[in-house]
């Protein structure tokens, strides 16, 4: 499968009629997650916000022109995952694993596991393979630039960081993770002879609430004087993501912005780290996330509507 290429810049005015499709967007009740529920509803497609605080998430919902539902989503509570999951019915098209939570303090989900790793990788493996009976079409799950960050790896004897946490390499790991989960996904899903596509996508930088929980008050300026003058709004942020959502792209695709060190600019397909690509460390992140999740690849992926 191969893109078309296009001479002007891809715009939300590219996206073809979602009527008929239903999709979840996790953490929509803000940001990136709410500007991507608000063009595929405006598209026509039906979508739900999957958020932890229904009372923002039904006010979000109030922004959004189009067929819209709220429902209750703890990606840090594994109980929250798969109530979410065995309350689905019917098909769905695309999955949206946009939440997320950057360079926070050390703290722990509920089942114990690091937040940001727990919240950002393991909550959304869960969800994904809970839910892949009923995928249609794709996946895509945000990843970041911060995947890149000097000596990020997966801390397969110690992804808690316990005794050495620090908040950037937290978050970069789980951002490393997110890529590496999608290549694995990829690899079963062609293997089990299944259309669902899996893709990731990152927004570039963009001004949104997620740098205000920095757990560095000199972080926290600085990324305040990005959103100012550096940073895109909330739905130029969102465009890779829709990209990865509703073009014909390979499976196993990485989209981000276009620009100069990928910080802004329209929507395009972009690298990856080389330990991004590192397919033995993506199977063995699958196995240890299926061990501490319990949660595994579901055998019925390959009969996706």
């Amino acid at each position: 499968m191969t893109q078309t290429p296009k001479s002007q810049p891809w715009t939300t005015d590219d996206i073809p009629d979602q009527t008929g499709r239903t999709a979840v967007v996790t953490g929509a009740s803000s940001g990136l997650g709410l500007a991507t529920a608000r063009t595929l509803a405006s598209a026509g497609a039906h979508v739900v916000l999957a958020v932890r605080d229904t009372t923002r998430g039904e006010e979000a919902a109030r922004s959004v022109n189009g067929s819209v539902e709220v429902r209750r989503l703890d990606l840090a509570d594994l109980s929250s995952v798969r109530e979410f999951a065995v309350g689905w019915r019917g098909g769905l098209d695309l999955l949206v694993n946009n939440a997320g939570v950057m360079n926070i303090p050390e703290a722990r989900t509920k089942d114990g596991f690091e937040m940001q790793f727990g919240t950002n990788h393991l909550g959304h493996f869960a969800l994904t393979n809970l839910l892949l009976p009923h995928i249609g079409d794709r996946v895509v799950t945000l990843s970041s630039g911060a995947h890149r960050a000097p000596r990020t790896r997966i801390r397969f004897g110690n992804t808690d960081l316990a005794g050495e946490y620090r908040p950037t390499a937290a978050y970069s790991q789980s951002k490393l993770a997110n890529l590496l989960f999608t290549l694995e996904l990829q690899r079963r899903l062609t293997a089990a002879g299944s259309p669902v596509r899996a893709l990731a996508a990152h927004p570039g930088w963009a001004a949104t609430n997620l740098q205000g929980h920095d757990a560095s008050a000199a972080r926290r300026a600085v990324m305040r004087l990005g959103n100012r003058f550096v940073a895109q709004d909330s739905l130029a942020g969102a465009l890779p993501t829709l990209y990865a959502a509703v073009e014909d792209l390979p499976g196993g695709s990485y989209a981000g912005p276009g620009g100069r060190l990928e910080l802004r600019g329209a929507p395009t397909l972009v690298g990856r780290s080389r330990a991004a690509g590192d397919t033995a460390a993506a199977r063995r992140l699958w196995t240890l996330s299926e061990e501490l999740t319990g949660v595994e690849f579901p055998a019925s992926a390959v009969t996706a509507p």
